[in-house]
């Protein structure tokens, strides 16, 4: 029998139960115990969801408070001593290391936090010391929770992250030059001793994530799958079987390491993002192994095609047989909204298109029924394909305007008027900046009562003239607090937004927006991806009357703020019908006449951010990674490239590991670029100096994610660090990214001694540069 499984399930519950519980006993609104106690609520509904969609295998420690990989390295008891020596509680510890902890006499910042593999996820760093020791935390999270499911009549397949990816995805801590796959040693045992505790409470099967097996692997990192599997192999019976899964890429250049896996039960593998790795993988199995067919999307909300899947199923069971096949998700369904069935605003039309993770859990049930008896689920599998042909046949997709412009655009309107050395000059002389000049990247905290006011208008509840009235007050509010701090470049703080990407998609044709339909960031962060239905255009300007505003009432240069067209297709969910180089130059224009507009209303400095640029890389080297790069940075230029020389355009990216395709960065032609750079360690700026980076670069100097306030001694030493690598007029001053998630008396603080430091140093550097 065909049996069906789900790899991970959305932690937030169906109205972001977690986020609102996580950030009422952050505020020491609620105890730890309520808070303890709504996890378990939130496990158990999750659970029960799947049971009741006729799921067969259901996964557990898929939930975490903050994130899976912290999880690991909080039961691992890979804790640095910095967070250890503090004596918080166990809770404590764990959020110490995912937001940082400035409380009660304890000063600690947070972990380092980066993009799970090329998702909006983020996870949390393994940071690991030369003298790394791991051991299993007593009663470990893990075994807890499969008892947890299991009292409540429901047996769960515990998830791990497998040992190699958990030390491949970590790093030396600051001060330590370990590389952490050679600590393979120490952990592997703790592993058995896990999986061992695991047995012993009645688990049958454990899936063990490998996902780094879609890289290309260094030779240390693929050598180390052999002993770790061996270690597994050797403890028989007193461990369950293991499920070893990947996803994400493909796993064909990798081959060489499977033999590693010989005793697994079987191998997952992503159907949905490489379907023709198919027949390779199959015959690499073992004579009994298991093949989980990942072919149900856990990265997207369209409708699953029953006819494409059910092909690659039967060309797995005609080889392998039914016992030897389990339909799955491609991936956890940690990347999807929780339920279709809150959205009760979608078009008519369009509803029946999309599929969220308690759909597609459906969906996977289905799936596993119709490929060995399809007449038990014909009126399913008819449904199915009516929705499939009628957004094939819609009118929402195609727009013959947006079409003819596509195919006028000319290699000239990709590029600037001049050259940096040309532009920089008159843009010094414009605007007027001083040696490390300060700026934001653009948000300030969204307050309750900016929330507020918003849900009234939106709701009919205020007119257009008293929401245009109050977004008026803040940006006051916002212009005057930057006046006190004596900033450089200021930003209007956008309270008229809710996200960096939906509201550009509320006000650009092609897109449809959700309701209730967020996914996790990071944390208690959570975003709603808008929809790309069909071709995009833009209508009417988007930002222009807000700018213009507060270009009128400031005393310094006023930044425009606008999002890219790579961060805006890759923060939606795109179309899977055309190719996303496509929807990217359809955004990339309708961009462009907004910058042009913003220009012509006097805003001569224009941010348009790609933090997420990084993120959409193809995790892979090679021609499908130079394409991605060429198109985007193409769509970045087209969207930019249009102003006078003395217009000023910034960019913003999230983290500073762009070494392997510096190229890229350097060719968007950016003036000034600021990374997200506060956890990194600043060597990896070298590349700067190596490239003889020519233009201007504003390397984050602290940590937004977390609500610490760093000393300004901490800011002067991160700068002076930062001028090993970076020339004095090269560097500008700024925060790692926006702060719409921090609170004004957070924001004042750091800023105040962001400010302070770099006024210290250029007083120091006044006669030098």
């Amino acid at each position: 029998m065909v049996q069906s499984s789900v790899l991970g399930f959305p932690r937030m519950g169906v109205l972001r139960d977690l986020k609102k519980a996580n950030e009422a006993y952050w505020a020491d609104k609620i105890s730890q115990e309520a808070l303890l106690e709504e996890g378990k609520r939130l496990r158990l509904a999750h659970w029960k969801i799947q049971k009741d969609a006729g799921v067969d295998i259901i996964p557990s420690n898929d939930f975490a408070h903050y994130d899976h990989v912290l999880d690991h390295i909080q039961f691992f008891n890979a804790v640095p001593e910095r967070y250890t020596k503090q004596k918080l509680s166990p809770l404590d510890e764990y959020f110490a290391m995912g937001r940082g902890h400035q409380k009660g006499g304890v000063d600690v910042p947070a972990l380092e936090m980066v993009k799970w593999f090329d998702s909006n996820y983020h996870y949390v760093k393994p940071t690991l010391q030369d003298n790394q020791t791991f051991s299993l935390a007593e009663n470990p999270k893990p075994v807890r929770e499969f008892l947890e499911a299991k009292e409540a009549g429901i047996i769960t397949r515990p998830v791990l992250v497998g040992p190699v990816s958990f030390l491949a995805l970590g790093k030396a801590d600051r001060g330590s030059s370990v590389n952490p796959i050679t600590l393979l040693d120490k952990l592997v045992p703790v592993y058995v001793e896990l999986l061992k505790a695991l047995k012993a409470a009645g688990a049958e099967t454990v899936q063990i994530d490998e996902p780094t097996l879609v890289f290309d692997l260094a030779p240390e990192v693929k050598a180390a799958f052999k002993p770790a599997y061996e270690a597994f192999a050797a403890a028989g019976d007193a461990i369950p079987s293991l499920v070893v899964a990947t996803y994400f890429g493909d796993i064909v250049h990798n081959f060489d390491v499977l033999p590693a896996f010989s005793a697994a039960k079987g191998i997952h593998v992503d159907l949905v993002r490489n379907p023709e790795q198919l027949e390779p993988v199959i015959k690499q199995l073992g004579p009994s192994q298991i093949l989980s067919a990942g072919v149900v999307d856990g990265r997207n909300i369209w409708k699953n095609d029953f006819a494409k899947s059910l092909e690659l199923l039967q060309t797995a069971i005609k080889t392998l047989g039914e016992d030897r096949v389990i339909v799955a998700t491609s991936s956890s369904l940690l990347h999807t909204p929780h339920t279709l069935a809150s959205e009760k605003k979608l078009p008519t039309d369009v509803y029946e298109w999309f599929s969220f993770a308690s759909e597609k859990v459906k969906e996977v049930a289905i799936l596993a029924k119709a490929v060995t008896n399809p007449e038990a689920v014909r009126a399913e599998l008819d449904a199915n394909a009516a929705a499939i042909k009628a957004r094939s046949e819609s009118t929402r997709t195609n727009d013959p305007k947006v079409k003819e412009r596509q195919a006028a655009v000319t290699p000239e309107q990709h590029n600037r008027k001049s050259g940096f050395d040309t532009r920089y000059a008159q843009q010094k002389k414009h605007l007027s900046l001083p040696l490390f000049p300060t700026t934001t990247i653009g948000s300030f905290p969204q307050t309750s009562e900016i929330r507020v006011q918003r849900n009234k208008f939106t709701k009919g509840e205020i007119s257009a003239e008293e929401y245009d009235n109050f977004i008026k007050k803040e940006i006051d509010l916002a212009v005057s607090i930057q006046d006190e701090l004596d900033l450089d470049v200021y930003v209007h703080g956008e309270p008229e937004r809710n996200d960096m990407v939906q509201y550009f998609g509320e006000r650009l044709n092609g897109y449809v927006f959700t309701t209730h339909a967020w996914v996790q960031s990071y944390g208690s962060r959570c975003v709603r991806p808008p929809i790309i239905v069909g071709d995009i255009s833009r209508p009417a300007p988007m930002t222009v009357k807000e700018s213009k505003y507060a270009a009128s009432i400031s005393k310094k240069p006023m930044k425009g703020m606008l999002t890219g067209p790579v961060t805006c297709l890759r923060w939606s969910f795109p179309r899977v019908d055309v190719h996303q180089s496509v929807q990217c130059q359809q955004l990339a224009l309708a961009l462009r006449d907004e910058v042009v507009d913003l220009e012509a209303n006097g805003i001569f400095v224009i941010q348009v951010d790609e933090p997420a640029l990084r993120e959409g890389l193809p995790l892979r080297k090679g021609a499908e990674r130079d394409a991605y790069l060429e198109w985007a940075v193409d769509s970045f230029k087209l969207a930019t490239a249009g102003v006078e020389d003395s217009t000023q355009i910034h960019s913003h990216f999230c983290y500073s590991e762009f070494q392997d395709f510096f190229h890229a960065i350097a060719a968007l032609d950016a003036d000034v670029l600021s990374i997200e750079n506060s956890k990194s360690d600043a060597k990896l700026l070298k590349v700067f100096i190596d490239e003889a980076y020519p233009r201007h670069i504003g390397p984050g100097v602290y940590d937004i994610h977390s609500p610490r306030v760093p000393a300004e001694e901490e800011f002067k030493q991160r700068i002076e660090e930062m001028l090993e690598f970076l020339r004095p007029e090269q560097l500008w001053i700024n925060p790692d990214c926006g702060l719409k998630t921090r609170k004004w008396d957070e924001v004042k603080g750091a800023l105040t001694h962001m400010v302070n430091a770099a006024k210290y140093f250029r007083e120091k550097y006044a006669n030098k540069v």
